[in-house]
């Protein structure tokens, strides 16, 4: 593995009290945000919010950027459009906010036959999201997250021991609420996709989190007469390196994702980035303190030794 750092010796575990509080402060946001969306008070997407998705099939190629225009100019600002070059489709998405007066499948069709003539096309498809079915999927994108922390609770649990597991458990449980705290802050549309990136982001923040456990536990292992803040701190500084490099690696791909891979990928791409980056901090900021706070921790942690 790349040395990028060399041998470290930072006190990040002196830190914790700062981190403590900024965490704190970034998962205060994310349980607002928790809360407004429950309440539909978030700028929910067509998923949750309802809404209309109207799929068309272009005999000629329709550039995205010309359809988006064409709905700008005639009221619909709104809407969601994803485009697949190969057939000449278009898929629109708007959402139930939109207030016209008649069907909003009908004005999609309407606008698209004035603005295009010569471009004529057919409707592969037309779905209507009611609130009931978006208040359904918040249940169930709830429901998945909550079984993803508990099957991270078992693994670590498993893997190392219960005190482990729910550090790890929270350290995750802080990502997603720190990045769904920056999204409601910016005003960022929650869909699906979203949920689906926050879940990615979960096993990622996992994954790192478990190599510097893995360590940690080497440590308790081979250093019986240091402290245990110190075997910590010895542990975070020994992984330091993999885990910038790992990192790294994944923010390179995603920062051309967000810059330049068009509206339906960029907050993705940003949840994902802002993920990553929170999973770093969080691993070495969030999961590894836990451990010192865990009730008995020191007598447990000499035992294993």
């Amino acid at each position: 593995m790349l040395e990028i750092l060399g041998k470290t010796n930072f006190d990040f575990m002196g830190k914790r009290k700062i981190a403590f509080i900024f965490s704190g402060i970034m998962v205060l946001f994310g349980l607002i945000a928790l809360v407004q969306i429950s309440r539909g008070a978030a700028n929910l997407g067509i998923d949750f919010a309802g809404g209309t998705a109207v799929q068309l099939k272009f005999d000629q190629t329709i550039r995205i950027e010309e359809a988006r225009k064409a709905l700008e100019s005639n009221g619909l600002s709104n809407a969601e459009l994803q485009e697949f070059g190969q057939d000449n489709k278009l898929l629109v998405r708007i959402k139930a906010s939109t207030t016209i007066e008649e069907k909003t499948a009908e004005r999609v069709m309407a606008v698209f036959s004035k603005e295009f003539p010569n471009n004529k096309f057919v409707v592969d498809a037309s779905t209507e999201i009611g609130p009931t079915i978006g208040k359904k999927l918040q249940e169930d994108a709830l429901i998945a997250i909550v079984i993803s922390f508990a099957g991270i609770i078992m693994y670590v649990a498993a893997r190392f021991e219960l005190r482990f597991g729910v550090a790890a458990a929270l350290a995750t449980f802080h990502d997603v609420l720190a990045v769904l705290g920056a999204f409601y802050l910016l005003d960022k549309e929650i869909t699906l996709l979203v949920v689906t990136a926050l879940l990615t982001l979960a096993g990622y923040s996992l994954t790192d989190t478990v190599v510097v456990f893995d360590r940690i536990r080497e440590n308790l292992r081979i250093r019986r007469r240091d402290s245990e803040e110190s075997m910590i701190n010895s542990a975070v500084n020994q992984v330091l390196s993999r885990t910038i490099v790992t990192s790294l690696t994944v923010v390179l791909v995603l920062i051309p994702l967000t810059l330049a891979g068009g509206e339906v990928l960029h907050d993705f791409s940003l949840a994902l980035l802002s993920g990553v980056i929170f999973g770093t901090y969080s691993s070495v900021f969030v999961a590894s303190p836990l451990l010192l706070l865990w009730p008995g921790a020191s007598g447990r942690m000499m035992k294993r030794s």
